[in-house]
């Protein structure tokens, strides 16, 4: 693996583990699963008191786009209907945009500052497509579904509020109910 790949990887770990952590303060129970190595999600959380479990792909990143593989879309659906017991099951697509972007200016990379952004977005929707897209988030929060034909056109996932955060913040209101990210806590 390479340096950079390196840092992805290791990116892409810790911010599954600080998800994990965040989860299983409360009444969640919440297990990273080592994502594609084996063919599952990145985590499963489960909330038995309210019967709600959620598959989660947590995706990180310097760009202003983070994308979900068709491959790991379906692992999640495979582990969500799995689990019918279940009587509130959900796909959660986590997106976390670092303080820092990275791009190539003049054969160098450069990074510039900005704001820590994350998205949860739940992407039940896809169940029921007959073709899985890929899903692309941006910096902005808008998220879409690029299809098989290579179209791309508007998916708007609804924000979900993780169990972690202050549901009387008003930052945390789902975009359904106002626009603008949820922030990163």
């Amino acid at each position: 693996m390479t340096y950079l790949g390196n840092i992805r990887h290791s990116r892409g770990y810790s911010y599954e583990h600080a998800l994990v952590q965040r989860l299983n303060r409360g009444f969640w129970n919440a297990r990273r699963l080592g994502g594609s190595s084996t063919g599952l999600p990145d985590i499963v959380a489960v909330n038995n008191a309210d019967g709600i479990l959620l598959t989660i792909e947590a995706k990180s990143g310097t760009s202003d786009i983070l994308y979900v593989p068709q491959d790991q879309l379906e692992r999640c659906m495979k582990i969500r209907n799995m689990f019918g017991i279940y009587p509130t099951r959900h796909i959660v697509l986590a997106f976390k945009f670092m303080s820092k972007k990275r791009f190539r200016r003049s054969n160098k990379t450069v990074y510039e500052s900005r704001k820590l952004l994350e998205y949860y977005k739940i992407a039940d929707i896809v169940g029921s497509m007959k073709h899985l897209p890929v899903i692309k988030c941006t910096y902005e929060g808008k998220t879409y579904a690029i299809h098989r034909n290579g179209r791309t056109s508007l998916l708007d996932l609804p924000s979900f509020v993780m169990p972690f955060q202050k549901i009387d913040d008003p930052a945390v209101i789902p975009k359904t109910v106002q626009e603008g990210p949820i922030p990163a806590l």
